[in-house]
């Protein structure tokens, strides 16, 4: 197949018409408009619904109802307008709804800027609504990447009823690159949802979906199998690369564009005679624990670094899976300022 030309959010947004996502409800905010902008013709074209909210509120519990009636749905925005959807992703995962969400994130807190960040890390990952619940997070590093994940996504969600985030920063989102696009899929073909909204018919009673659990011991039962299907999802999902790490004396831990900028300053630190290596968590949930803490094990290993756009985040997850076995530093840009390969290798050559 053709390699074609295109930005991230167009290749998120076609990757996922070729899923098979038929409903898309979204409200523009930067740098994520251009996948609504693409998503408002594309699905005119295969029979799709697309729908521009009167807000981001509005658009996650469209995405409910239409997930919850068995349609491939989808939504995306950037960091505060994925804020304002926390209450209603909660409600999906507490009603075992598959769905997709994509955030292409930008520098906060509050408005901050529109330029690139990775300061939703912990909002992704840790659950940014109310109450015990996860979601499959990817972060993608280039555009192919963006692509792939986001149509594997809807599959994942559907396998494990739950929603999917495809994580990736306002860089990501905008830049081009040649992307090989996946096919597109037959609908007849996708798995049947028997647990799917329903009225009354001759086939059988209607089916409802509800989040909402007034007992405390049905509550608890529930939020247990829950950490069960999390646990699943643990063993057969993580995803993870590592980057020149059988030698390696430091380990850079990135995730995302900056993984990118990070195999760059390794090479350089191998040229100053550094060894150096990355770990790059491509789920961030599940977190890729068993290999960094395969890597804290080795005694050739002197230390971890945590590269990120943020303030410091990744870096608590990367602590806790290395268990106290190796120090841990960190380097971080905010602002939406992005690092360059050259910052990344003087700050490791400066404190090695």
């Amino acid at each position: 197949m053709a390699r074609q030309l295109i930005k991230g959010n167009e290749a998120i947004a076609e990757a996922a018409v070729r899923s098979g996502c038929r409903y898309y409800f979204g409200y523009p905010i930067t740098p994520q408009s251009e996948i609504p902008e693409y998503m408002s013709a594309r699905l005119s074209e295969v029979g799709g619904t697309f729908i521009q909210a009167e807000s981001e509120i509005s658009a996650i519990n469209m995405v409910y109802g239409a997930a919850a009636a068995g349609g491939r749905a989808m939504t995306s925005s950037s960091s505060p307008g994925i804020s304002l959807k926390q209450e209603g992703i909660s409600y999906i995962a507490a009603s075992d709804v598959p769905c997709v969400i994509v955030n292409v994130m930008r520098a906060g807190p509050g408005l901050g800027g529109i330029q690139p960040s990775q300061g939703d890390y912990f909002q992704a990952v840790k659950g940014g609504g109310h109450g015990d619940y996860k979601l499959i997070v990817y972060a993608p590093s280039s555009v192919q990447e963006a692509a792939d994940y986001t149509y594997k996504a809807f599959d994942v969600a559907d396998k494990y009823r739950i929603p999917v985030m495809i994580l990736c920063d306002g860089l990501l989102g905008q830049m081009m690159e040649g992307v090989e696009l996946p096919p597109m899929r037959d609908l007849s073909a996708l798995p049947k949802k028997d647990w799917a909204l329903r009225g009354w018919d001759r086939n059988g009673p209607r089916r409802i979906i509800n989040s909402l659990r007034i007992q405390p011991d049905e509550l608890e039962r529930y939020i247990d199998g829950l950490y069960k299907k999390y646990d699943a999802i643990r063993q057969n999902e993580i995803e993870v690369e590592e980057y020149l790490c059988d030698d390696a004396e430091i380990i850079l831990a990135a995730y995302g564009i900056v993984a990118r900028i990070c195999k760059g300053a390794i090479l350089k630190l191998r040229k100053m005679g550094i060894k150096a290596g990355l770990i790059r968590p491509i789920t961030l949930f599940p977190f890729p624990e068993d290999t960094f803490a395969m890597h804290a094990e080795k005694g050739s290993v002197k230390k971890f670094v945590s590269v990120e756009l943020s303030k410091g985040q990744m870096i608590e997850d990367v602590r806790l899976a290395i268990g106290g076995k190796k120090p841990v530093a960190f380097y971080g840009r905010t602002g939406g300022n992005v690092m360059n390969e050259d910052d990344v290798a003087s700050f490791i050559a400066g404190g090695k």
